[in-house]
């Protein structure tokens, strides 16, 4: 079972990777992608012209190429005003364009065979103040067909702070074993 998961941080090593890196960590086969590693546009609305979108010469390509033949992904993206982090809204949003481009013709349908998580972290009462992007995201997984399974949420503002969430840490820890549980009986199934 492969795991893809989608960094949006625009911070090294900050606190939300570090809950996510918790998750991961004994898991047999993980792809990390760091959005902030990437070029990548803003989408220009094309849904309703004669010729729909137009081609984006970026690193887009790149991050969905990567994502496709994962089993799950795990969306990792600190709570920036009581949302996403705009590079993960970024990487989003350009899904409207995928699933009308001629490269991706089963996108929707390959992101239907996907289980999702997230992961999220903020300084501001988290647990209370991040649901609004918890909910935002079920729509997103509703939207695209993703099979949304859930989410972690941390307490951290400043470097390092998430380890002294015990909750967040618990929560990962059983994240990360559910998946490992998952990815034995996925290789149990293919012998």
């Amino acid at each position: 079972m492969k795991v893809g998961v989608i960094y949006g941080s625009t911070r090294e090593q900050g606190n939300t990777e570090c809950l996510t890196e918790e998750v991961v960590k004994n898991l047999p086969d993980v792809t990390r992608i760091d959005l902030k590693r990437y070029q990548f546009k803003d989408i220009i609305d094309q849904r309703h012209e004669k010729n729909g979108f137009s081609p984006v010469k970026d690193e887009y390509d790149q991050i969905i190429d990567q994502i496709i033949d994962c089993e799950v992904l795990i969306f990792a993206t600190p709570i920036y005003w009581y949302g996403m982090t705009s590079v993960t809204k970024r990487f989003i949003d350009r899904w409207s364009q995928t699933v009308r481009d001629e490269k991706y013709p089963n996108f929707k349908e390959q992101m239907s065979q996907k289980q999702a998580y997230i992961i999220a972290v903020g300084g501001d009462n988290p647990r209370v103040k991040g649901l609004p992007l918890v909910q935002q995201f079920t729509y997103i997984c509703q939207f695209i067909g993703l099979n949304y399974k859930g989410y972690v949420l941390g307490e951290g503002a400043k470097p390092k702070d998430i380890l002294k969430d015990e909750k967040a840490i618990e929560d990962a820890h059983k994240l990360g074993e559910l998946l490992k549980r998952r990815a034995q009986i996925t290789a149990l199934n293919q012998l």
